[in-house]
């Protein structure tokens, strides 16, 4: 990862487990709904980022970079709440989403391949 902008809290950071990669997933949920809307990773910066400006800001795995939600698609992310779950090993954003969440243009990254459904 890169260079340091902002520094996390250290009381949050003390309370993340994170992988070896220094990455902690991120389940992004629709504020009001609940409706899931996808899994994300970040590291300290990028949560420090994200909490310092509102902005829902991520570390991509495959380019190697940080990204903010919206840069180039418009779809945003405010963000609402910052959770961390039980175990602190993965982390919750509630956001406002304005527009897709997905890169292919689908509403969530839920939207497009069901598995599985059990009916009754």
């Amino acid at each position: 990862m890169t260079t340091a902008d902002s520094s996390l809290d250290p009381a949050i950071a003390s309370r993340l487990r994170h992988t070896a990669e220094g990455l902690v997933p991120v389940v992004v949920q629709q504020h009001g709904s609940g409706e899931v809307l996808m899994l994300a990773w970040v590291d300290d910066e990028a949560l420090a980022r994200t909490i310092d400006t509102g902005r829902a800001t991520y570390w991509s795995r495959s380019r190697r970079e940080y990204w903010a939600k919206g840069d180039t698609s418009g779809h945003v992310q405010w963000v609402k709440e910052v959770r961390l779950d039980c175990d602190g090993d993965t982390l919750l954003f509630v956001v406002d989403q304005v527009g897709a969440a997905c890169h292919t243009g689908d509403h969530t990254c839920f939207d497009a391949d069901l598995v599985h459904r059990v009916d009754g």
